[in-house]
């Protein structure tokens, strides 16, 4: 952690989630990982009694008034438990209620947000479906206007959360004659008749979540429960990217904390030719390097966050945090292939939990957009960024000595 970002209050916070981390039974986590425990429906429970859900939204819906950078401190430290348990803790809390704080009605957050926050219920949020995961405009999911209602039709899947939600947030086509960006709306959708819901997936890491498929079965759904506006879920999505990507590169640090942790210690107790193998700079290069990784992850996390809390531009924010989420993550997965590669066989059994912490790490370059989906963000907003600015300081370009060889300059 670097505590000199930290106020007192962040301070606080990032302590009490980890009085939560300490609360977590050992066997919660095991049994998460052997599907024994299909949604940690108690852990959920316990971090909203403890006010630990949604800490950046107003008190009056149940959060505590802070800002991100906050946020990071308690999702880092609840990432420490194992990458699941900060990718349910943040789906509801941070997900959903972020759309339907940002665009809802009071109705909307009185019944659906107060009651998440305390822990009482769950959310999921929907987006991903058979025949789309990055083409999220292509949406197939059809919510037909019935006058008082909507009738929604359609499937999602690899939706965390599906098996313990009571409710979810899902995008569906409600025009059909517009284009993508004009003809989804974003609906908040009850569990009930017509919901579907199946823990199908063999997940290789990240287990223990509620993954589900999600059928939706001529669902009827009250038009109050339209988030934002009629065919307006461009504008939530666009809002709703800063807590999917910034939000998981904040977990993600602390799902690979423990990886170097253990591997660091284990290289000050494990020896060979006569020495503790950290004695080796083939070892302790790795952890030097694994540490780098961690802590320029973290300032990058930060950096972002106060981005976010400052409200610079969107262009600035959209570019910062694609670039957070594909470098922290890719920077995380190096730090746990590091801490299996320094401990050897051994990393390689369950006797040590670095085999779990390898494979629960293996999504984070997936989920909320694929880090070619960022790349391809970055470089957007990069071109965009350089026509924008002004050489005013100097052309750096005419610095060198045959700079006005003009005829050597062919660019077609």
């Amino acid at each position: 952690m670097f505590e000199f970002l930290l106020s007192e209050d962040q301070k606080k916070v990032r302590d009490e989630a980890g009085e939560l981390v300490k609360w977590v039974p050992r066997q919660m986590i095991l049994d998460m990982d052997n599907d024994k425990i299909k949604f940690p429906t108690e852990f959920l429970k316990e971090a909203g009694k403890r006010n630990l859900l949604g800490t950046r939204y107003p008190k009056r819906w149940g959060g505590r008034d802070m800002n991100w950078v906050a946020t990071a401190a308690v999702m880092e430290e609840i990432g420490t438990l194992g990458y699941i348990f900060s990718c349910v803790f943040g789906v509801g809390a941070e997900l959903v209620c972020d759309a339907i704080i940002l665009h809802g009605s009071d109705f909307l957050k009185d019944k659906y947000v107060k009651p998440l926050l305390r822990g009482d219920i769950f959310a999921a949020e929907c987006l991903t479906e058979p025949r789309g995961g990055s083409d999220f405009f292509g949406t197939s999911s059809i919510a037909e206007d019935k006058n008082d209602h909507f009738l929604l039709n359609g499937q999602k899947r690899f939706i965390v959360g599906a098996e313990g939600a009571d409710y979810f947030l899902v995008y569906a086509k409600t025009d059909a004659t517009a284009e993508p960006h004009k003809a989804l709306t974003c609906l908040v959708v009850d569990r009930g008749p017509g919901v579907d819901v199946k823990y199908v997936y063999g997940l290789m890491g990240c287990r223990g979540g509620g993954a589900g498929r999600i059928v939706f079965r001529d669902v009827k759904v009250p038009k109050e429960n339209v988030v934002g506006r009629l065919n307006g879920a461009y504008s939530v999505f666009n809002t709703m990217m800063i807590p999917e990507r910034l939000g998981t590169a904040a977990m993600t640090i602390g799902a690979a904390r423990p990886a170097l942790e253990i591997a660091a210690r284990y290289s000050t107790r494990r020896k060979a030719f006569g020495k503790t193998i950290n004695q080796f700079q083939g070892v302790s290069f790795q952890i030097a390097e694994a540490s780098t990784l961690l802590d320029a992850s973290r300032a990058l996390v930060y950096a972002t966050c106060m981005a976010v809390d400052s409200a610079q531009s969107p262009n600035l924010v959209r570019k910062m945090v694609s670039e957070t989420k594909k470098f922290v993550t890719e920077s995380c997965q190096k730090v746990s292939h590091i801490a299996m590669q320094v401990m050897g066989g051994i990393g390689y059994t369950n006797v040590f939990p670095i085999e779990r912490i390898f494979r629960d790490l293996r999504l984070a370059s997936i989920w909320t957009g694929t880090n070619e989906v960022m790349s391809a963000i970055v470089a957007n907003e990069y071109y965009k960024e350089l026509t924008r600015v002004k050489q005013e300081i100097r052309d750096y370009e005419a610095d060198s000595e045959a700079a006005n060889e003009l005829e050597e300059k062919i660019f077609e």
